[in-house]
């Protein structure tokens, strides 16, 4: 079987060879496991482990946490693909998108102002989490709007820190 796995705005076509994937033409050996009792998966890539937080589901899939930065992830068949691609594409399918605290922390600092454009992968808010400082960055471009938290003010995981309007 074949997977359509997309990474925000890449798609990787992956497929099952034994105890390996072939992503995008290449052999390489993965094991991928949720962890039980933790929104998290740990994924092992040629020999590498990475730990992935889970964040929900998006609209079109899953929001995943990987080194400070929220990624929209999405794995399809091929008869998915197949059946989504034969759809008519909704007006505004952008839309907003909220950046929510992945974990329960302070807030340290905002890299942003309201009304101000950033592009995808810019800091944007900085929350401590037993101690370390943990840089959340813009999962896509965008237009920051209704900032909803202030520095010093401790949150709670889900909470939203503010949100990303379209261009």
């Amino acid at each position: 079987m074949t997977w359509f796995v997309t990474v925000n705005d890449r798609t990787l076509e992956v497929t099952r060879d034994g105890d390996a994937f072939v992503v995008d033409g290449v052999r390489v050996p993965a094991t991928l496991v949720r962890t039980p009792g933790r929104a998290e998966l740990r994924l092992t890539l040629d020999g590498r482990a990475v730990v992935l937080g889970l964040d929900g589901h998006s609209p079109s899939g899953w929001r995943v946490m990987h080194q400070g930065l929220l990624h929209e992830v999405r794995v399809e068949d091929e008869r998915t693909r197949e059946l989504r691609s034969r759809a008519p594409v909704p007006k505004g399918a952008g839309g907003p998108v909220q950046l929510k605290a992945p974990m329960p922390g302070l807030v340290v600092r905002i890299a942003v102002r309201e009304g101000e454009q950033v592009q995808a992968g810019a800091g944007l808010v900085v929350l401590e989490a037993m101690k370390m400082e943990n840089e959340l960055k813009a999962p896509r471009a965008g237009v920051v709007q209704g900032i909803r938290v202030n520095p010093g003010q401790t949150v709670e995981k889900g909470a939203v820190l503010l949100q990303l309007g379209d261009v």
